[in-house]
């Protein structure tokens, strides 16, 4: 059982309306006490410490990537979950979709397993993103990334993970949804280019989601080995050219 705040419940199913979603108190509820769980973890993790704010910022925001029809499953994975945003709103909206939430730091995943605990379609992996691709290379349907890191090292680190035909879903700022840096490494690793949704998940939020579907495999010498995305870009910021 769980305790409904109606401010934020309500809150939350206004905010689901004027992104399309019919959601009901009980699930409202539902995710607002996830976030009350999470403020009151003693981990700090997130900076957020105001549940009206943690309603816009992760529920709000979650739920503006289940209304794109790419997100459907049969099976999902969030790569660096964190906090578990979108995954676990995924997981708890979606219960025919497996979802997978991947997150490579032991106390965030100490809360995923937590906050997961009676949601039998939600595993949680606690691996580098480039470790599992060599155990379960274009896997997965969909692969979401919210706050992962920048652009083009997403890019990177997803790509062997979502199967050919499957779709990438990131979220980020109107101004990352322009950058050609994306495109390139985009195309590097298989992917199509990338169109971008504007999502408005909360009054004064400019979002947009970018949708990547994977049209051909990711070449073997992906994933490079493990920090490498970050440090050294597929996509050279200075020179635009490619790393290999």
């Amino acid at each position: 059982m769980f305790h409904v705040k109606h401010g934020p419940a309500t809150q939350l199913i206004a905010r689901a309306a004027a992104l399309g979603f019919d959601l009901s108190t009980e699930q409202s509820g539902r995710l607002v006490a996830l976030v009350d769980r999470l403020l009151l973890e003693p981990q700090n993790l997130t900076a957020i410490d105001d549940v009206s704010q943690a309603v816009d910022r992760h529920l709000a925001d979650s739920l503006a990537g289940l209304a794109m029809p790419e997100l459907s499953g049969p099976n999902v994975l969030d790569l660096g979950s964190g906090g578990g945003f979108p995954g676990l709103v995924i997981g708890m909206m979606r219960p025919q979709i497996a979802v997978t939430l991947l997150e490579s730091e032991r106390r965030k995943c100490e809360w995923l397993t937590k906050a997961s605990a009676d949601l039998p379609n939600v595993r949680v992996v606690a691996d580098r993103s480039e470790s599992l691709a060599m155990r379960e290379r274009e896997s997965y349907a969909t692969v979401t990334a919210r706050a992962v890191a920048p652009l083009v090292p997403t890019i990177e680190l997803a790509a062997p993970l979502v199967a050919v035909g499957g779709h990438l879903l990131i979220w980020t700022s109107e101004s990352a949804a322009h950058d050609g840096e994306g495109a390139q490494a985009a195309a590097l690793v298989g992917f199509a280019a990338a169109v971008a949704h504007r999502v408005e998940p909360f009054p004064g939020a400019h979002r947009r989601i970018l949708v990547l579907q994977k049209r051909s495999p990711t070449s073997g010498r992906y994933p490079r080995r493990p920090g490498r995305a970050t440090t050294r870009p597929l996509v050279q910021s200075e020179s635009g050219t490619a790393t290999r």
